[in-house]
């Protein structure tokens, strides 16, 4: 199975010294997105970074693992929310790096439906063990319960 983006840059105007970083990533379904660099790295805040994206895609595919293993649990759930966050920083090679993720995950399950502390605790920890994005990934990844 393979997968497929396209990234599309074309210069335009910018400041003496510069040039711009914003582009459009054209995934294989179709969809197209704006991106740019980070502010911090002289690009556009109103655009999708390559930071945020990769932090989507982990958070993402946390999720749809755990709602399939819940599923599989039969633990039906009515609503998950994640306000993941990335920290960058130098990995051992002293190279600019995403070097941590913080999945926070709220998971609501349907009526009636009791999971205590140490179960939902479990289903995360087989959730990021199965999450082929934090299996292709090197930074720290650390996902927070209540």
């Amino acid at each position: 199975m393979g997968f497929k983006t396209t990234v599309n840059w074309q210069s335009s105007p910018s400041e003496e010294g510069e040039f711009n970083r914003d582009h459009q990533v054209k995934f294989g379904t179709g969809q197209t997105i704006e991106a740019s660099s980070a502010p911090e790295y002289k690009g556009n805040a109103e655009k999708v970074n390559p930071e945020e994206s990769l932090l989507a895609a982990l958070s993402s595919c946390h999720m749809l693992t755990f709602l399939a293993i819940a599923h599989l649990k039969r633990l039906p759930v009515l609503s998950y929310v994640d306000n993941a966050t990335a920290d960058l920083g130098k990995n051992e090679a002293g190279k600019i790096a995403v070097v941590k993720m913080t999945l926070e995950p709220i998971v609501t399950f349907a009526e009636g439906v009791e999971v205590d502390q140490e179960t939902l605790e479990k289903i995360h920890e087989k959730a990021h063990a199965n999450c082929f994005i934090a299996n292709s990934i090197a930074c720290e990844v650390e996902i927070k319960t209540s």
